[in-house]
C-alpha cells in the first residue's frame, strides 16, 4: 500500500492506495486475466461547526475527495454534493441520520419527484435544500458525524468533536 499526503491550508489528509492482494495478482497473471486495480476512495467533508447557546449549527462548505485515477484531491463545491446528511449525537459505532440535506446542482427536486412518481410540497423541499442545517442540542456523547454524497458517488463522513 502507498500512504498519500496531501495538504491544502492548516489541514492534512491521508489516503492509502490500495490494491489487489499478491495472491490475486499471481492467480491472474497465470491466466493472463489482469483486471483493473482496486482503490478505496477517501476524503472528507469541509463543514464549519458552530456552537450558540447551548446548540450546534453545521454548515456545508464543500467536499474533498482523493481521486485514484489521477493521484489527486478533488475539491467540490456545494452545487457538485448530491446531499449531506447529520449524525447530531454521534455513538462512534453506528450512523443515524437524524438530520439530511440536498444541495446539487443537477436540479434534485425534478429528479426526486420523477423517482417517487409524485408530487412534492414545494416548502417542504425548501426546507431540506440547504447547506445550513436546522439548530440542534449540543451531543450528550460530544461528537456529531457528518456524511457527504457528491454527484460522482463518493461518500465521505466525518466526525466532530462538540462541546
Amino acid at each position: 500500500m502507498d500512504t498519500l499526503e496531501k495538504s491544502r491550508g492548516s489541514r492534512r489528509r491521508i489516503g492509502l492506495k490500495d490494491g489487489p492482494s499478491e495472491q490475486a495478482d499471481r492467480t491472474d497473471a497465470r491466466r493472463g486475466d489482469y483486471p483493473p486495480r482496486q482503490v478505496t476512495v477517501f476524503g472528507e467533508p469541509d463543514i464549519a461547526v458552530k456552537v450558540e447557546d447551548g446548540e450546534v449549527v453545521v454548515e456545508l462548505l464543500g467536499v474533498d475527495v482523493y481521486d485514484p485515477t489521477t493521484g489527486a484531491v478533488r475539491s467540490h463545491a456545494t452545487d457538485q454534493v448530491a446531499l449531506w446528511m447529520i449524525d447530531p449525537d454521534y455513538d462512534g459505532e453506528s450512523f443515524f441520520v437524524r438530520q439530511c440535506y440536498f444541495t446539487g446542482g443537477q436540479d434534485p427536486y425534478a429528479r426526486l419527484k420523477k423517482a417517487l412518481k409524485s408530487d412534492i410540497d414545494e416548502d417542504a423541499w425548501a426546507s431540506l435544500y440547504r447547506t445550513i442545517s436546522r439548530p440542534f442540542p449540543i451531543p450528550s456523547t460530544g461528537r456529531i458525524a457528518v456524511k457527504v454524497i457528491n454527484d460522482y458517488g463518493d461518500e465521505v463522513l466525518k466526525v466532530y468533536e462538540v462541546a
